[in-house]
């Protein structure tokens, strides 16, 4: 097992429902992306194989969808059946520490995610980093010619007054609220989602408008524009960070292959941009485009179950 980060605050973690009812935040059924019913795996059992009904959780960002969906190739080449349910962050922590998904491999720690792994993680296997290296902050078009977040203050009516931000659940969000807070910024945080944030990017950018969104790396908006972080002189998006896998207590014993992969299960952002990349072309399904990487990238993936 990897080494286990050390980790923050509390606050409270939102219900549970959505995850026990296998729904989106909304509460419509998980069908797209990575929560598309998941295909048959080979149905002879193997030593070690265990459990054969493995669920992840997972958040609707780019790189979670990317993220899950080659591990849930890389176990379904194993012999697992893979289910994937799309949930807000608090409740993705909280259906893998309750038992109601086996493990996610989009824990963005030690800073974004840290008041739901507070409350958690007692409940919770942390295996480690499956990507090291991540970036948060408040990000800009290259053309905008401030670069920094105390001078959006002076900017704001450029700015339309907002901030267009993701899901209220992300633990992005918490923080951006925070900026807005100690910078005494006069702009207001826009929540919506990690598609209406994009959306909303490339129409500034069409129309070569000033724009501010929550954004993060790797993402696949950086290969598709040309933008800038603002510098954060207070530090409140904290440094770097990694993206964990978490699994439930109890799955090493219950399915050891498929812990096994999960606890190998490591890529790089370059890696990850790759997926990403491929699944914004027109028709592609992030399933198929999972499994033809992990294909491509045989010897990768057979390193994670040694």
């Amino acid at each position: 097992m990897k080494i286990k980060p050390r980790f923050g605050r509390y606050v409270p973690v939102l219900a549970l429902a959505v995850a026990a009812a296998g729904c989106s935040p909304s509460g419509a059924p998980s069908s797209q992306g990575a929560g598309a019913p998941a295909s048959s795996a080979t149905s002879a059992a193997a030593p070690g194989l265990g459990k054969k009904d493995i669920k992840l959780a997972y958040v609707e960002w780019s790189s979670c969808v990317a993220a899950t969906n080659v591990a849930r190739a890389a176990l379904e080449q194993k012999g697992y059946d893979v289910q994937t349910v799309s949930v807000s962050a608090a409740a993705m922590y909280a259906a893998v520490a309750d038992g109601d998904a086996d493990a996610t491999v989009c824990a963005w720690l030690p800073s974004t995610q840290a008041n739901y792994y507070a409350r958690t993680r007692d409940k919770l296997d942390n295996l480690g980093p499956n990507l090291v290296g991540t970036r948060l902050g408040l990000v800009v078009p290259d053309y905008v010619t401030i670069d920094s977040i105390p001078q959006l203050a002076d900017h704001a009516e450029q700015f339309q007054g907002r901030i267009v931000g993701i899901d209220p659940g992300a633990g992005e969000m918490g923080l951006t609220q925070q900026v807005v807070e100690q910078y005494k910024l006069p702009l207001k945080l826009i929540d919506g989602s990690g598609a209406t944030m994009t959306a909303a990017l490339k129409s500034a950018i069409d129309n070569h408008q000033w724009i501010v969104v929550t954004g993060w790396t790797p993402h696949w908006m950086w290969a598709r524009f040309k933008l800038k972080y603002l510098a954060d002189p207070k530090g409140i998006y904290g440094t770097a960070e990694d993206i964990d896998t978490l699994a439930r207590r109890g799955l090493k014993q219950d399915a050891p292959d498929a812990y096994a992969v999960l606890d190998g299960f490591h890529w790089t952002p370059e890696q990850m941009q790759q997926v990403m990349d491929a699944d914004r072309e027109p028709d592609a399904r992030p399933d198929e485009v999972a499994k033809q990487w992990v294909r491509q990238h045989a010897d990768v993936v057979a390193g994670w179950s040694h």
